[in-house]
């Protein structure tokens, strides 16, 4: 990784990314190879042997996701998911426990529950900000994993990083903060005293939907040494092309979310004034129950916003398919805005659990438009209510 001491949007573009040296191209080449030819049995070239353990491409994404996040050792995988599983598979064991929290990504709880559940894994959900559930939680179970979404996806619930990780490793369990909504660039959990942060390089990270991905940054070696071995052992990786894609998106990570950031806080505050609207999740906002933590934790509230309509499930699903900018869509980070359901979306699968989405409630992912362009979108599609 690059130094410490440089800014974020410095090591965002230069870690990892030193120039081609028989050319000076300053751009990285994206290296195609499955394979890599051998000075001989076992003489690799700088260590290279095969795609699925080593590609040049990839190798330069890993140094530049790790400078990003202030961490030592950085994995890139083929999806969000495909890096969690990984995660979870290199630490736990059938019978091991995850504590997360009770308004965890969809996704990241089916995967928990239902597919790793049937490998032996247990799982709790608790409210991150009840201290003393979290702490009974970790010693009744044994945890060995808190897994933490800061902002969550989508109730925009801000957890108070370290002392989440004072409580877990006072119970013997490693901290895991899925970074996604806030992007290396608003947010570094491992200087937190978070031990494993998570991307779905998907979103921001990538920033221009066009490119899936995920990624798992650590500091400590052991743990990398585990999580290098199920990467190259079951070889859900990045190929190169994504990588490729990845690296390009993490360079502008930081002038993005500046216009993210600022867009949405625009959109918010207009939002707030509507009258059919019964409540703005937005962390910015001073009289949000996470603000001062975001404050503390963050620098800059981001580029999500979620929304509860007076009008309950009906008016949702009015606003999903009225407006022309916001696109209903899946996913999100990329730098046109983008809406989503998620009661029937991304969080379809937690539907009558104690992660269920209000299914009065839409998704705002805040692209880079002009916001008086967005807010003029989104005040047309209420005129259908």
């Amino acid at each position: 990784m690059t130094e410490n001491h440089q800014g974020a949007n410095t090591r965002f573009v230069h870690a990892g990314q030193e120039f081609e040296p028989v050319t000076g191209a300053v751009v990285p080449p994206l290296h195609f190879s499955s394979t890599y030819a051998q000075d001989g049995i076992g003489g690799l070239r700088n260590g290279y042997e095969y795609g699925r353990g080593t590609n040049p491409t990839r190798d330069a994404l890993q140094a530049q996701l790790a400078g990003a996040e202030f961490g030592n050792h950085a994995f890139s995988f083929s999806s969000g998911l495909a890096a969690e599983d990984s995660l979870i598979r290199a630490i736990l064991r059938p019978g091991d426990h995850i504590v997360l929290g009770n308004d965890a990504y969809g996704g990241t709880f089916r995967l928990i529950d239902r597919v790793l559940g049937d490998w032996g894994i247990g799982n709790t959900p608790v409210n991150m900000a009840d201290e003393a559930a979290l702490a009974a939680a970790i010693e009744k179970n044994k945890a060995k994993l808190v897994w933490v979404e800061t902002p969550s996806n989508p109730m925009m619930t801000i957890t108070d990083i370290a002392k989440v990780a004072e409580i877990a490793h006072a119970g013997g369990a490693l901290l895991v903060v899925d970074n996604t909504f806030a992007s290396p660039f608003l947010q570094q959990p491992l200087t937190l005293g978070a031990d494993i942060v998570v991307h779905s390089t998907t979103k921001y990270i990538g920033g221009h939907s066009d490119v899936v991905g995920g990624a798992v940054i650590v500091k400590d070696a052991a743990l990398a040494e585990k999580i290098g071995f199920i990467q190259f052992a079951v070889g859900a990786v990045s190929g190169p092309m994504d990588a490729f894609l990845t690296t390009r998106g993490l360079k502008t990570l930081g002038v993005r979310m500046r216009a993210h950031s600022e867009n949405a806080a625009q959109v918010a505050g207009w939002l707030r004034e509507r009258s059919e609207v019964e409540r703005v999740l937005y962390p910015g906002f001073e009289d949000h129950p996470g603000h001062e933590i975001a404050k503390k934790q963050m620098s800059g509230f981001g580029g999500m916003v979620s929304v509860q309509f007076n009008g309950g499930e009906a008016a949702a699903h009015k606003i999903a398919e009225s407006t022309k900018l916001f696109t209903l869509a899946e996913s999100l980070g990329g730098i046109e805005s983008l809406m989503n359901y998620p009661s029937e979306m991304t969080h379809a699968s937690v539907k009558g659990t104690e992660l269920a989405v209000p299914v009065n409630l839409l998704r705002l992912s805040v692209g880079i438009e002009d916001p008086a362009d967005l807010i003029e979108d989104l005040e047309k599609a209420f005129t259908n209510l």
